[in-house]
């Protein structure tokens, strides 16, 4: 029978055998879909693998479609074949008789006769694809797959595929162990063309659409292409590993280095510490020694005169009872008990030494408290000048008493008062990205980038650093040298941005774990009709107008900390907070603002520890976007 046939199979190029009729009027026999299909299965095209596709016009199947017997076509074909015309004998050119329905031919999912049945061994190394249409258990390698029809041919089976016009045209390639990534997510179609504007790969559907006015070629020549390119990535590839190789070896020697300077401080300090700790203990005893020694010699001198005076009021109390038991009559005995009281009461007439004008022990614990004054205040000044070099390692910061104005490096933004080109920030610009692990749950992030107040909880992971009180989030990784600025797009509502300390609770009760309303965090807020900045739980108000970008400049040189408001490529300063360096005594200016007595006071403790970006979503509708910052508008990422 001719191949090409309306009463044909496109598949089998045979009769057809249980015709099925797909919604797209193709017919088809039924095992010849179910080979082509296997993990569909004969019954239904509503599969996990997606959707099917006629193999004549690729049109897909509708998912849950059931294939069922065309009983109108197989009446036909059955009495086509018993009232066709029969051929001659000896007919050369008629053709062959049709096959009985009581004997139909085998399927195509079966081997043909010159086919081995049994599959051949596989080389060794990595499994080849095995072919769709073998029976499972005895799948041959598969010689190409077919685009078209998502699925692998053994050469066995790719038989129809070489016979068949209407198979002709389907696009054959080397095995492919996956093929639904050769396809297209959004129009299932084969990827056949290659977009160099956007380097993508793009079916013709993607092509015709999105892509239009591109420059768009096959895959084919865009491979040649880049081949000829691998070399060079090759190399640069090479000569990355080797550098990232010895920078990796001198960033192990720089650890071990810092290790073992880290294990010779640390003895060194204890031995120090003990040192110290000997010495005050030596000067305990010897204080105490002194105390005792004085203790001694005063409490002599005076229980010896107790005694003395003890013994003359006796020796008085005595005489005058004599005195008193003498009869009337005995004169001589008399004057003999009165003249003895006598001379006891001119024994002690005269004053008794009284007590100590001054005991020479009771010194020592002013001499004690000026030590331990001057150790407080020698350990309290080597501690800033420890965390001083942590914060910058040429030096820590000298704040002198004539030190009152701002720093002279030439980097500094603290000349900037009132507005300045929005380019002279970006050298110190900062890439922020949102930390998920502290978003509070009615915080939806999209991406690293926007943030956004919702109304219904979001099932996030449960982790330590999240708010659970207040809806805020802070940034990745934590400042503490140098000077950093980032951008904010106010988008929708009420919100505030600034920054918070590393180590600030985010269990924090709501009164006062909200950005800004502690010692610890300051901000920037914008609540619907104007700006403030809050430090401390006070609020400071601005009169500038609403601009939906606001830049923020932390400087760690200054200890300062500047909002900006950016427009035309401008930044105009809206409030800069700074702590005050050390003054000279003097009366208070006057008037007194509380928020800028509060930051002279306090501010300089929010840099005793490192900080990070933060952002608080005031209003249910609150929406912010990190930006617009771009990696190519930034010329120097600095770092002291």
């Amino acid at each position: 029978m001719d191949g090409s046939g309306p009463f044909n199979c496109p598949i089998c190029l045979e009769a057809l055998r249980e015709p099925v009729t797909l919604p797209c009027g193709h017919n088809f026999c039924l095992p010849c879909l179910g080979a082509l299909w296997p993990h569909r299965g004969a019954g239904g095209a509503g599969a996990p693998g997606g959707a099917a596709r006629c193999p004549l016009c690729q049109e897909p199947f509708p998912d849950g479609l059931q294939l069922r017997k065309n009983h109108t076509l197989s009446e036909l074909l059955q009495l086509r074949q018993g009232s066709g015309p029969r051929p001659e004998p000896g007919s050369a050119s008629s053709p062959a008789p049709s096959p009985e329905p009581a004997a139909p031919s085998a399927p195509p999912s079966a081997p043909e006769p010159s086919a081995p049945c049994a599959p051949e061994p596989w080389p060794a190394g990595e499994d080849p694809v095995p072919c769709d249409a073998c029976p499972e258990g005895a799948a041959l390698p598969a010689a190409l797959s077919c685009l078209s029809c998502l699925a692998s041919f053994c050469p066995a089976h790719l038989g129809p595929h070489e016979r068949s016009p209407a198979l002709r045209g389907h696009r054959l390639v080397p095995p492919l162990r996956r093929l639904e990534e050769s396809l297209c997510p959004r129009h299932l179609r084969p990827l056949e063309r290659y977009c160099r504007a956007e380097r993508v790969c793009l079916c013709e559907a993607c092509a015709a659409q999105e892509h239009r006015g591109h420059e768009l070629v096959p895959l084919e020549q865009e491979r040649a292409l880049q081949e000829a390119e691998q070399p060079k990535v090759l190399s640069a590839v090479e000569d990355r590993m080797d550098e990232l190789g010895a920078s990796i070896a001198q960033a192990r020697r720089t650890v071990a280095l810092v290790k073992s300077a880290a294990l010779a401080e640390r003895e060194r300090v204890n031995q120090l510490f003990a040192e110290a700790a000997a010495a005050l203990q030596g000067l305990q005893n010897q204080v105490l020694g002194f105390i005792e020694e004085g203790e001694a010699t005063t409490l002599g001198h005076s229980q010896g005169d107790l005694r003395r005076q003890e013994e003359q009021r006796s020796r008085l109390s005595q005489a005058r009872h004599n005195l008193g038991r003498v009869h009337e009559a005995d004169s001589v005995g008399f004057l003999q008990e009165l003249l003895a009281l006598r001379l006891a009461l001119e024994e002690g007439c005269g004053p008794g030494p009284g007590p100590p004008r001054e005991l020479s022990f009771t010194k020592s614990s002013q001499a004690v408290k000026a030590v331990r004054d001057t150790l407080t205040a020698a350990c309290a000044s080597q501690w800033a000048q420890l965390r001083g070099l942590s914060r910058d390692e040429d030096g820590p910061p000298k704040l002198s008493e004539d030190a009152d104005a701002e720093s002279q490096d030439p980097d500094s933004t603290g000349a900037l008062e009132s507005e300045a080109p929005r380019d002279h920030f970006l050298k110190f610009a900062y890439i922020v990205d949102l930390d998920s692990d502290t978003a509070d749950k009615y915080l939806q992030l999209f991406g690293t980038k926007g943030v956004k107040r919702v109304l219904c909880p979001i099932n996030y992971p449960e982790s330590p650093a999240r708010f659970t009180h207040c809806e805020q989030v802070l940034g990745l990784g934590a400042l503490d040298r140098g000077t950093y600025y980032w951008e904010v797009e106010i988008i929708e509502g009420w919100v505030s941005m600034g920054v918070m300390a590393e180590d600030f609770c985010p269990q924090a009760p709501y009164d006062r774990g909200r950005l800004g309303r502690n010692a610890h965090s300051c901000c920037l807020q914008w609540n619907g009709r104007s700006f403030s900045v809050w430090f401390g739980g006070l609020e400071a108000p601005l009169p500038h107008p609403f601009s939906p970008t606001v830049g923020i400049c932390l400087e760690y040189a200054d200890w300062a900390l500047a909002f900006y408001a950016v427009r035309d490529g401008k930044a105009s300063l809206l409030r800069r907070l700074k702590a005050p360096r050390a003054r000279r005594s003097g009366p208070p200016a006057s008037p007194v603002d509380p928020f800028q007595s509060h930051v002279d006071a306090c501010f300089a403790g929010l840099f005793r520890t490192r900080l990070k970006p933060a952002f608080f979503l005031e209003s249910v509708d609150a929406h912010l976007q990190i930006g617009p910052l771009k990696k190519s508008c930034i010329s120097v990422l600095k770092r002291r």
